[in-house]
């Protein structure tokens, strides 16, 4: 099974990556846990370029250097894992290329569909949970623990994180756009409820969708 978590950062993929794994583990069900882009030796020095070079990037290089690495992970790592019957829980996926580089870029989405189709092997996620987060809480989170201004520029924000407000709104439109039209496989989640209801609904919809 593969399980993706999409979302901007801050709305807490990572902790319910985590809080998942733990769960699967407890009833024996073998996982990997993985990141885009990343996951493999080449595909962690791409998003090293992508998330902290201060280069800038064109649009469409920004888009083939994510579909690198994803083609990377998914071809060395994803269908490897999946053939031998784990379950692979991965932090962002495809629909993160449509988010950020199609409604927040702008960039065509006929485009941005065929080197998505190239990059995953037309490989696609058995559920994707979405964590919603307006950017501006996101920002509150991201800077929770410092005295610095709620801004999306700074040195200590990456690459992407550094594209802008206006940027943010549009990638978030976007994710909610495609979780309607992907509503099948699309479970929208409140990023702002606790850490635990968010877990339960993620377990209860799992047991209820495909008995895990």
């Amino acid at each position: 099974m593969l399980i993706t978590f999409e979302g901007i950062d801050g709305a807490g993929k990572s902790t319910q990556i985590n809080e998942l794994a733990d769960a699967l583990s407890a009833r024996d069900i073998e996982t990997v846990i993985l990141r885009e882009p990343g996951g493999t030796a080449v595909a962690e020095q791409i998003r090293h370029l992508l998330l902290e070079s201060s280069h800038e990037i064109s649009p469409i290089g920004e888009l083939l250097l994510f579909s690198a690495s994803r083609a990377e992970l998914v071809q060395g790592v994803i269908m490897p894992a999946l053939a031998s019957g784990k379950t692979v829980i991965l932090d962002r996926f495809f629909d993160s290329t449509t988010a950020y580089q199609g409604y927040g870029r702008g960039l065509d989405k006929e485009l941005l569909r065929s080197i998505i189709a190239i990059s995953t092997c037309g490989l696609t996620p058995d559920i994707t949970f979405y964590l919603d987060l307006a950017p501006e809480e996101a920002l509150k989170r991201k800077f929770a623990k410092t005295s610095l201004p709620l801004a999306f520029e700074g040195d200590e924000l990456d690459r992407m994180e550094r594209s802008g407000l206006e940027f943010y709104h549009n990638v978030r439109q976007g994710y909610l756009e495609i979780a309607r039209i992907n509503s099948e496989r699309f479970v929208c989640l409140n990023a702002l409820d606790s850490i635990t209801v968010i877990h339960d609904r993620i377990i209860a919809l799992l047991g209820e969708r495909f008995g895990a």
